[in-house]
């Protein structure tokens, strides 16, 4: 079996925005699955974990695009292990067509978590470290890792959110692309008549849960189209850090 991975998805209608191109949440969304496809096939994804009371939480995302899917388009998700630590692992992603047309690319990195008492534990426990076999080095993914997004006192409350079931997946908490969602709900339609997004990237810090409120709260980055997000729980706990790069709309 291939260390690389490769997964075909189709740019669903109902899956694209006002101007016919993917929605970055269901791309997010494309990612996951590819990873859990990935992981699956190789005895370290969730089905199996989830027999051990293990689960991969996601810690951070990366999305750079040149350009979005649009409609009816059929694409694929390339994604490979790039490295493995006792705790965390980097998994990366290149979205491509059948012709080799490459829309964008993206970085993760994932932590193995005890579903019981929620803390991280040894990813080389699995199968004694069997994940080192699946580790690509020498592939490219030529975007940045990112990192720390940096946000002062006088970030402005945007927006306070509920939350529902809707929003809750197998962890029992709020869903990784369910926070990408609501952050680029932020910007109104006529925003996105004039600017696309060019790189989405997100760290998450704490879990939210169905009934609890999110409050978002967002600065500008100087003069550019970058915007940072900090996402609040009821209790003041932080969940979650993002920030997000437009371009003016081609």
């Amino acid at each position: 079996m291939d260390k690389t991975g490769c997964y075909e998805f189709m740019a669903e209608p109902f899956h694209c925005d006002f101007s016919g191109r993917l929605f970055m949440g269901h791309l997010g969304n494309h990612m996951l699955n590819a990873a859990d496809f990935h992981s699956s096939a190789r005895g370290f994804g969730m089905k199996y974990l989830m027999t051990i009371q293990r689960s991969w939480v996601l810690s951070r995302l990366a999305i750079e695009m040149e350009e979005m899917p649009r409609q009816y388009t059929r694409f694929n998700v390339e994604t490979w292990v790039e490295s493995a630590m006792r705790y965390f692992t980097s998994r990366n992603f290149r979205v491509v067509d059948g012709e080799g047309k490459v829309y964008g690319y993206g970085r993760s990195i994932w932590a193995m978590i005890d579903t019981e008492s929620r803390q991280p534990t040894d990813i080389y426990a699995i199968d004694n470290g069997a994940i080192e076999q699946w580790i690509v080095k020498d592939k490219e993914c030529p975007i940045d890792k990112g990192g720390r997004v940096k946000m002062s006192d006088k970030a402005e409350l945007v927006r306070t959110i509920d939350t529902y079931y809707n929003d809750v997946d197998i962890n029992g908490h709020v869903n990784s692309v369910k926070y990408i969602e609501h952050i680029l709900d932020l910007w109104p339609m006529d925003w996105y008549r004039e600017h696309a997004i060019k790189r989405f990237e997100i760290a998450y810090v704490a879990e939210a849960h169905a009934g609890e409120q999110l409050s978002f709260y967002m600065e500008q980055e100087g003069e550019d189209l970058v915007y940072n997000v900090r996402i609040v729980r009821t209790d003041g706990t932080e969940c979650c850090r993002s920030k997000v790069s437009f371009i003016a709309a081609r």
